[in-house]
């Protein structure tokens, strides 16, 4: 499994945004300033996030973007499935039923259903609101 640049974008518009949360609406231009990503590239992604009700808008002065929840309602997963879709790491695991037929006699599965759950366990263990506690404390000159 390989994160995109969509996925991992994704994650970092999300984060910028729940830093700073408290400042109401971000115009993109200020997002892309501050991640160092091509606003246009962060205007397809953020399209995406509003589309799925994950960041709410504003047109004109003093618009932007803002989370449409709390930063404690977003977990890495939800942004990267977004993003990224499926998360398993082999085409067998990536639908609600197993459709291989050697999952009977396929002695690896077992390996992957490992990955998987490990993989989901770490980022649906992981809420917006704990990396940004964690670049509060990271960042001694964290700044809104």
């Amino acid at each position: 499994m390989k994160i995109s640049t969509k996925g991992r974008y994704a994650l970092r518009l999300m984060l910028d945004l729940a830093l700073h949360e408290q400042s109401g609406y971000i115009p993109i231009k200020a997002i892309a300033e501050r991640q160092h990503i091509s606003d246009k590239y962060l205007e397809q992604i953020i399209s995406i996030l509003g589309r799925a009700g994950f960041v709410k808008s504003v047109r004109g002065a003093g618009g932007g973007y803002m989370l449409a929840k709390s930063p404690s309602e977003y977990t890495v997963g939800m942004i990267l499935r977004l993003t990224e879709g499926s998360l398993a790491p082999v085409a067998c695991l990536e639908g609600d039923e197993n459709t291989c037929p050697r999952q009977d006699i396929c002695t690896t599965l077992s390996v992957w259903k490992k990955i998987y759950a490990a993989v989901n366990d770490v980022v649906d263990g992981i809420t917006l609101a704990d990396l940004a506690d964690e670049e509060k404390a990271r960042s001694d000159d964290y700044v809104i």
